[in-house]
């Protein structure tokens, strides 16, 4: 089985705040999008639906962890 390659954790973490909400913007934007294509039947790889979703919640994740790392410093 081949594996679906995503955003690695470690990738989004060295990221920006901003930068990980333009990803996060991004990645909504293509989740619509392949929602669309799988109902209209259009959409031939099913598992890039799963990937988005999990690197969705994966830079929700590391969001709310750096919100956290700043609110405990202030």
């Amino acid at each position: 089985m081949a594996k679906v390659k995503g955003t690695s954790a470690e990738d989004l973490r060295q990221m920006s705040p901003d930068q990980l909400r333009d990803k996060l913007v991004e990645l909504k934007k293509e989740q619509f999008n392949l929602r669309f294509q799988a109902a209209s039947g259009q959409l031939a790889d099913t598992a890039h639906v799963r990937k988005v979703r999990r690197d969705v919640a994966r830079i929700k994740t590391i969001q709310a962890a750096k919100a956290r790392a700043a609110g405990a410093q202030a």
